[in-house]
């Protein structure tokens, strides 16, 4: 199983932007999907957007239009770029990757505070 290390986190203003980062520590890896996920305080963990292994994406209605997911697989990143963010994304942010072969990776975390 692959290391994820999340950043780019922090306090914004609502229509602010974040980019986050998912940092994993291998590369020789079969991934299946690499996955966003957020949970807020009281709620359960949800599933914000992914990108499979060809690329494409799919996203929450909540986020669609506002949030975009991309890959650097040369640098074992993904990454989430958060526009016109609202106090409703507050949450932490978390990445998975699921393979074809094991268990999913997921990282530890990253908090992000929409908040004027």
């Amino acid at each position: 199983q692959v290391q994820l290390v999340e950043s780019g986190g922090g306090l914004v203003q609502p229509g602010g932007s974040l980019r986050l980062s998912c940092a994993a520590s291998g590369s020789s890896f079969s991934i299946y999907a690499m996955a966003w996920y957020r949970q807020a305080p009281g709620k359960q963990r949800e599933l914000v957007g992914l990108i499979t292994s060809s690329g494409v994406t799919d996203y929450a209605d909540s986020v669609k239009g506002r949030f975009t997911i991309s890959r650097d697989n040369a640098k074992n990143s993904m990454y989430l770029q958060m526009n016109s963010l609202k106090p409703e994304d507050t949450a932490v942010y978390y990445c998975k990757y699921s393979y074809v072969r094991g268990s999913p990776s997921w990282g530890q975390g990253t908090q992000v505070t929409v908040s004027s």
